[in-house]
């Protein structure tokens, strides 16, 4: 492959656009771009029920998008679409194939990319669903990092009267099926970037969502992120750690600042990315302004965010990090464009994970803003209109002013009370920004001053200090289990987090149901187990126990405070067919104004199914005045008035709705204009509008949904035909309802994995119709185990089994349902093979998952290790299973061999899943030199040295704080052997050496410090050695009596993914073995005396 860099070529604008240019104006273009490009491999066929996935602090759930956990090695000249905005002074480029991401951000009057330019598609796995790339800016919803980030969107391009160009971006959120449009603007009179975003809930239920913007920006020794200067503190993810900024004033991530910052001044300074060694993250905690950014010292440019603080609290800072990890991940994510930083904005959130909530049918609406700086240095103070630097040094100051528009007289003060100690006049603009020094007649600090930009009769903008907040802000805790909980309140206050947070390992229910326990009719505590059950697929349990906080919340009060009950009653009563009760209960709902929208909505479809479209048109009506924006309500007001035979009012409707808001699907539905670039959109439409009363709509919707293709979003087709002979049936049309689901059975089922409440009831139709249908039993088995309902879904597994299924997604999820409850590991085995033998024997996914059972059942490891060479050398294409594999060959004495397939391979590591391959590297290098050490001393010492910086290609980097105590020893022994005593006590005493400025919290003691007990006794300190040995005991009493739980504040748990983890069994074992050690230790230093 060659490794030559291409930059982006961007082309000219075409000659109509130049001319807008030329004018002042904005160009706007659509034209694709060529951008060399590794694409990801083919999604895996087989879904991932993730439910226990620590990812980026709160749930990794990815099911139903399609995982990808390869990249292909080659790098290809791809092209791209693309959308060009260019005024006089910014040019963009927006990617619409990549979640509408902004690509590049392009200060032309200083050629300087102020958002970092990515030369290359180079993903790596960090998303959600595995791919993810680097640079630009990144629109995160509603989680992080954006599920949707490697899908395309759709795009409609907007030019305002003012000559200001909007380029719209729109989809509906591949997981909870939310829509999401954000809009870039650019006007010919600023330099401002403006992000538009609508959010909306266009489900029945609430949902929690963040918005995060994540802009990168190229990094290096002197690129500085500066915040408001009145933030004193930052902190970790979930608050669960706080520093001091700019100057670190404790260890954080494990990095000791303060020392750092004695031994070399400035090191301390976490705002300086070359000072940030490790993979870092740190948010603001409190501030009363609204901007941050970033500034390259060398390039004397950056950028300025500006955002309504009051909606939009999040100012972010993360880094690879400065050091051996950070610069493996530079190498997988770009081909030479280097390290960047991450400056990321959160609105309706201030930390991650921070999720706040959308009701149903509820739209937020909200703006961000960016524009480049110069010569300024780091703003200290910013609005829309400029942005000023301020730096004194005792008696001298530097001001600098750079506007985002232009100015021919704007009035520049800086003064010390009632004193100006200086005023300038300047004609200032975008790229021409204002910058003087002054000498100060008496020494002053920046907070003694105040400096005030007026212009065009206003203020511009003013710096002054603001009061230090007193005190530290608080930290996070773990709260207690349910047992140990006081109150009923706190309960439910927990359960509630639990659930808005998505909280990987800590389930919302158990608090739930405690509550419920100590009192039966607690009506919060009933609603939250309601809406569990609702979402399970349960409506049955979840209407008893809204049965009982309806109770509860009449008893006294016949119109509570909130109708969040009556309304989610009145959704499981529709499900359930009993809509009269489902009509009475959204009329209740509708006293609450909160929830008008969406008991008005119901109210207009239940109507229309009654066969009273004017009704439905009198609900919908009111629903639109609820809320103006509803395209919902909109919907329902078209397909009623079609109802009533007024076409032509429909149709006017339609089109003005569509003129405010072109990329909503269900309106273009109801025009017959809806081609989506998802698939399964056309069957989401298909629901909504056979639910909504246009069933003929409905069914050619879920006809055209049955002829799609597999692809990245998935498949819906099969479900589109279960869904259309439902549509079918309920149209008293059994014939063709029979026929549709033959084509169910007949479809490429391929990356069909069925989700939502439609779905499950499409499938439970069919099945009804058809007991012996293995497809829709398989498939409604699927459904079941990404819902949590295990045992359920190991009975329609086992029942598609027993029809004659011939899937081995089928069999595959047999076996991951028995394993997961505690099934005979036997028979799941057994799943494992005849899967295997459908599949044709060489499924590398399914050869590492029958391993790990394999290691549940208790197999030794030649019986793993025959079971894996069975399939071939192509099973091994998947890292995981290589480095299993090559794990096994070290137990087994082969590590010569598991060192050549670790040389053979490059790897690419899930983020937070860093640090396996050097592991079992380390491993076997160290049991070859051991073997070396007795006949060629000089290979094991020119191996263990060739392996201290470890290879490129096994993709990742020592964090300062691992433990390499095993590899030094065993060097020093080498150089020992080789009669060098001074080389083999440097080598020893580098063993021993492992906690310092970049691992000042100390590492985790593990069975690798043994290691460190021997380097001592090595270099004849058998006091430290006793140490080190009284060390593993420690920790082994600590392991002994630690909660069987995961660590609450996890931020990645890879591990933690497809079966069941015996955490109190492996701490138990690893309690075991650092006795074990420990006594061994003392029996070697015995021996030694």
């Amino acid at each position: 492959m060659s490794t030559v860099h291409h930059p982006i070529v961007l082309p000219d604008a075409p000659a109509a656009e130049r001319a807008r240019l030329d004018a002042g104006g904005v160009a706007c273009w659509e034209q694709a771009i060529t951008i060399d490009t590794y694409e990801p491999a083919e999604p895996d066929r087989y879904p991932l029920f993730l439910d226990r996935r620590v990812y980026q602090g709160s749930s990794g759930k990815v099911y139903p998008i399609p995982f990808t956990d390869r990249i292909l090695p080659e790098r290809r000249p791809r092209e791209w679409r693309a959308i060009h905005l260019e005024n006089r002074w910014v040019r963009l480029v927006l990617l619409p194939e990549l979640g509408g991401r902004i690509h590049i951000g392009y200060d032309k009057t200083r050629d300087y990319d102020f958002f970092y330019r990515n030369n290359v598609i180079k993903p790596a796995l960090v998303g959600l669903a595995g791919p993810w790339i680097s640079g630009g800016v990144e629109f995160n919803w509603p989680q992080h990092h954006r599920p949707a980030t490697y899908l395309p969107v759709e795009t409609h391009l907007e030019r305002h009267e003012d000559g200001s160009v909007t380029a719209w971006h729109g989809d509906l959120d591949p997981l909870q099926r939310m829509r999401a449009s954000h809009g870039i603007r650019l006007r010919g009179d600023s330099s401002l970037i403006e992000l538009e975003a609508r959010l909306v809930n266009r489900t029945d239920v609430p949902q929690t969502f963040l918005w995060w913007a994540n802009v990168a920006a190229r990094s290096h020794d002197r690129y500085q992120s500066f915040f408001p200067t009145d933030v004193r503190y930052v902190a970790d993810h979930a608050r669960r750690a706080i520093t001091a900024f700019p100057r670190a004033d404790r260890p954080y991530y494990g990095v000791d600042y303060p020392a750092l910052g004695a031994a070399r001044a400035g090191a301390d300074r976490i705002d300086l990315s070359g000072n940030v060694r490790v993979p870092t993250s740190y948010m603001v905690t409190d501030t009363v302004d609204d901007f941050f950014g970033g500034y390259d010292h060398d390039e004397r440019a950056g950028f300025v965010h500006w955002a309504d603080r009051a909606i939009a609290p999040g100012k972010k800072m993360w880094t690879w990090g400065n050091g051996e990890v950070g610069h493996a991940w530079d190498r997988h994510l770009t081909d030479g464009d280097g390290p960047y930083v991450e400056l990321m904005a959160g609105v309706f959130t201030d930390n991650q994970p921070d999720f706040t909530w959308l009701r149903p049918g509820e739209t937020r609406s909200f703006r961000q803003y960016w524009y480049p700086i110069q010569d300024i240095g780091p703003a200290v103070q910013a609005t829309l209109d400029a942005a000023v630097g301020l730096e004194v040094d005792g008696l001298g100051a530097s001001v600098g002013v750079a506007a985002t528009a232009e100015h021919a007289d704007v009035r520049i003060e800086l003064r010390r009370g009632a004193a100006v100690l200086g005023a300038w006049s300047a004609a200032i603009g975008p790229g021409r920004p204002f910058t003087a020094t002054i000498e100060l007649d008496e020494p002053a600090t920046r907070d003694d001053l105040v400096l005030v930009v007026e212009g065009d009769g206003r203020e511009l903008v003013r710096w002054s200090a603001r009061p230090a907040a007193s005190g530290e802000p608080w930290v996070a805790t773990e709260p207690p289990a349910p047992a140990e909980i006081a109150s009923s309140d706190e309960l439910v206050v927990t359960g509630r987090h639990l659930a808005q947070y998505r909280h990987p390992t800590r389930a919302a229910e158990p608090y739930f149901a405690e509550a419920v326990r100590r009192d039966a009719g607690d009506a919060r505590a009933r609603l939250g187990l309601a809406r569990l059950a609702y979402d399970r697929g349960e409506p049955e349990a979840a209407l008893e126990h809204l049965e009982a906080a309806l109770a509860r919340e009449t008893r006294r009060n016949l119109n509570p405070e909130h109708a969040d009950v009556q309304l989610l009653r009145a959704l499981v009563l529709e499900r359930l067919g009993r809509f009269a009760e489902a009509a009475d209960a959204f009329g209740k709902a509708v006293w609450d104004g909160a929830l008008a929208l969406p008991a008005l909505l119901g109210r207009a479809r239940l109507a229309l199914r009654a066969g009273d479209a004017r009704r439905s048109l009198e609900f919908a009506e009111q629903a639109s005045r609820t809320d103006a924006s509803s395209t919902q309500a909109v919907a329902a007001r078209v397909v009623a008035l079609r109802a009533l035979g007024r076409d032509a009012d429909a149709g006017s409707l339609l089109s003005l709705a569509r003129a405010a808001d072109p990329l909503d699907p269900l309106l273009a539905a109801l025009a017959d204009d809806l081609d989506p670039v998802d698939p399964r959109t056309l069957l989401t439409m298909a629901h909504e509008l056979h639910r909504l009363g246009d069933r003929p709509r409905g069914i050619r919707l879920a006809e055209r949904a049955a002829g799609t293709s597999p692809g990245r979003f998935g498949n819906p087709a099969p479900l589109a035909s279960y869904a259309l002979a439902a549509f079918l049936d309920e149209a008293d049309e059994p014939g063709r309802a029979a026929a549709a689901r033959t084509a169910a059975r007949a479809a490429e089922v391929r990356l069909a994995f069925p989700a939502g409440l439609d779905d499950l009831d499409a499938l439970r139709a069919a099945l009804a119709a058809e007991p012996g249908d293995a497809r829709a039993a398989g498939l409604l088995g699927c459904w079941l185990l990404d819902a949590g309902r295990t045992a359920d879904a190991l009975v329609a597994l086992e029942r598609s089994i027993a029809g004659g299924a011939d899937d081995p997604v089928v069999w595959r999820n047999a076996a991951v349902a028995l394993v997961n409850t505690g099934g005979d590991l036997d028979v799941a085995d057994e799943r494992y093979a005849r899967a295997l033998d459908l599949a044709g024997g060489q499924d590398a996914r399914l050869v590492y998952e029958r391993d790990q059972l394999a290691s549940i059942r208790g197999l030794d490891a030649p019986t793993r290790i025959a079971g894996i060479e069975a399939a071939g050398p192509e099973a091994l294409v998947r890292d995981d299973l290589a480095v299993e594999y090559a794990g096994l060959l070290v137990d087994t004495g082969r590590a010569a061999d598991a060192l050549d397939l670790l040389d053979r391979r490059t790897f690419q590591p899930f983020e937070g899943g860093e640090g396996r391959v050097i592991a079992v590297f380390d491993r076997a290098s160290a049991a070859v030199a051991g073997d070396l050490l007795r006949t060629d001393p000089r290979a094991a010492r020119d191996l263990l040295a060739a392996g201290v910086a470890v290879p490129e290609r096994l993709g990742e980097g020592r964090h300062p704080a691992e433990v390499v105590a095993e590899r030094f020893v065993l060097l020093g022994d080498a150089e020992a052997a080789l009669g060098d005593r001074p080389a083999a006590e440097a080598a020893w005493r580098r063993a021993c050496d492992v906690d310092g400025p970049l691992a000042a919290t100390g590492h985790t003691v593990s069975a690798r410090d043994a290691w460190i007990g021997t380097a001592h006794l090595r270099l004849g300190e058998p006091e430290e050695a006793e140490r080190v040995w009284a060390a593993l005991e420690a920790r082994a009493a600590e392991l002994e009596a630690s909660a069987d739980r995961v660590d609450y504040f996890a931020t990645s748990l890879p591990e933690l993914l497809l079966f069941p983890v015996d955490t109190a069994e492996r701490r138990a074992a690893e309690a075991r073995e650092l006795r074990e050690l420990a006594d061994a230790g003392r029996r070697s230093m015995e021996a030694a005396a």
